[in-house]
C-alpha cells in the first residue's frame, strides 16, 4: 500500500495485487513503488499451491474487521466462534492475526497453552473437539511479551499460520484482524484468495469516532474486492437489569452504525448492548453465550451469528449454481 503525499487521498491507492499498482499516478513517491510494479508483493506460485491445498478444505473464510482498535472486535470473534462452534456438526477454527496485540488466548481460555508440531503441520489448540484456535499468543514465552516486528515478519507469520496450521475440514474459518487497513489485513486478503472467503463483518461502536474509521474500513474492502457480509454495533445502549429502561453511553451523535449502513449500501447485521459480563466472561475465559442466555447481548449475538450462517449458506448456494451451469455449459459444448 502507497505512503501518502501532502494532499493525496488513501483511496487513490491501486492496492498491491492491481493491475495498476506500482503504475498508477498515486504511486509516484511511494517507497513500495519498485516493489509494486516488479509484482513482487504477488505470492511465489509454489506457497499459492501450498496455501491453496491447505485452505481447500475451508468451506467459509469470516474476516473480522474494525477501522477503529477498542471496539469488541475480538470480544466478537471469540463469541462467534464459540456461537458456531455450538453446533456439534460443524468444525469451526479462530485465527487471531492480531500480531501486537493476542488477546484471543485469554478470552477463550487457553492462557498458557502451546503449539504442538506434527508431521502434517502445528496442530491448533482446542476447546472443543469442533473449536481449533491459532494465536502468537501461544508462541511467546509469557503474555507480557512485547512482539516488535515490521510488517514483513508479521507478515511471513500470518502466511505461516494459514499454510502451515493443520486446520482440517474446517466450516467456518474465522480470522481476528487488528484494526486498521494495512499490512497485515492486505496480506491476509491476498492470502485468502485461495481459500473460499465469505466476506468480512465490520465492528464499530454507535460514536462518530468509531464511525468515521469504519467508513475507512467499508472503502478498504470494496478496493481490494473483499465481500462485506454487514456490520456490526457494538456497545450499542446499556439496559439495566433491573428497571430494564436503556441508556446510551455512546451516543449515536451522527445516526450511529444504522445510519452509515443506510447511506454506504451495507447491511446491519444487528446491535449488541452493553454488558458487563461480557468484560467478566472474557477475563476468566468463559463463553458468555453460556454465562448469560437470558441477557438481552446473548439474545443480540444469537441473531447476528444466524444471519451470518445464512449469509454464508446462501453464498455457497450461488457458488455451486455457478459451477453448475459452468460444467453444464462445458458438456454441452
Amino acid at each position: 500500500m502507497a505512503e501518502l503525499a501532502d494532499g493525496q487521498l488513501p483511496q487513490e491507492c491501486p492496492g498491491s495485487s492491481s493491475a495498476q499498482a506500482g503504475r498508477a499516478a498515486a504511486c509516484q513517491g511511494c517507497p513500495n513503488q519498485g516493489i509494486c510494479a516488479a509484482g513482487a508483493a504477488a505470492p511465489d506460485p509454489a506457497e499459492a499451491a501450498a496455501l491453496r491445498a491447505r485452505l481447500r478444505a475451508v468451506r467459509h473464510a469470516v474476516l473480522v474487521l474494525s477501522g477503529k482498535g477498542g471496539v469488541g472486535k475480538s470480544t466478537f470473534s471469540a463469541l462467534l466462534a464459540l456461537g458456531l462452534a455450538a453446533d456439534q456438526a460443524k468444525q469451526v477454527a479462530l485465527l487471531d492475526i492480531d500480531i501486537c496485540g493476542p488477546s484471543i488466548p485469554r478470552m477463550m481460555g487457553l492462557d498458557g497453552e502451546q503449539v504442538h508440531q506434527s508431521g502434517s503441520g502445528w496442530s491448533p489448540v482446542y476447546v472443543e473437539e469442533n473449536l481449533g484456535v491459532m494465536s502468537v499468543g501461544f508462541l511467546l514465552s509469557s503474555p507480557d511479551d512485547a512482539v516488535i516486528w515490521r510488517g514483513p515478519k508479521k507478515n511471513g507469520l500470518i502466511k505461516q499460520f494459514l499454510r502451515d496450521v493443520d486446520w482440517g475440514e474446517v466450516d467456518y474459518l474465522i480470522i481476528d484482524t487488528p484494526p486498521g487497513t494495512s499490512d497485515e489485513h492486505l496480506s491476509i486478503v491476498q492470502y485468502l484468495s485461495a481459500a473460499h472467503v465469505a466476506g468480512a463483518v465490520i465492528v464499530t461502536t454507535p460514536q462518530e469516532v468509531s464511525l468515521q474509521d469504519v467508513r475507512k474500513e467499508i472503502n478498504f474492502c470494496h478496493k481490494v474486492k473483499l465481500p462485506i457480509i454487514g456490520v456490526v454495533e457494538n456497545m450499542s445502549g446499556f439496559i439495566c437489569p433491573k428497571c430494564k429502561n436503556e441508556s446510551q453511553i455512546f451516543p449515536p451523535t451522527t445516526g450511529g452504525a444504522e445510519k452509515m449502513c443506510q447511506n454506504l449500501n451495507v447491511s446491519l447485521l444487528g446491535k449488541v448492548p452493553l454488558d458487563p459480563q461480557i468484560g467478566k466472561s472474557c477475563d476468566k475465559g468463559q463463553s458468555f453465550l453460556s454465562e448469560a442466555p437470558d441477557s438481552p447481548a446473548t439474545s443480540s449475538y444469537r441473531n447476528i451469528i444466524q444471519r451470518i450462517q445464512e449469509y454464508c449458506d446462501q453464498r455457497n448456494f450461488q457458488e455451486e449454481k455457478i459451477i453448475y451451469e459452468r460444467n453444464k455449459n462445458v458438456v454441452h459444448v
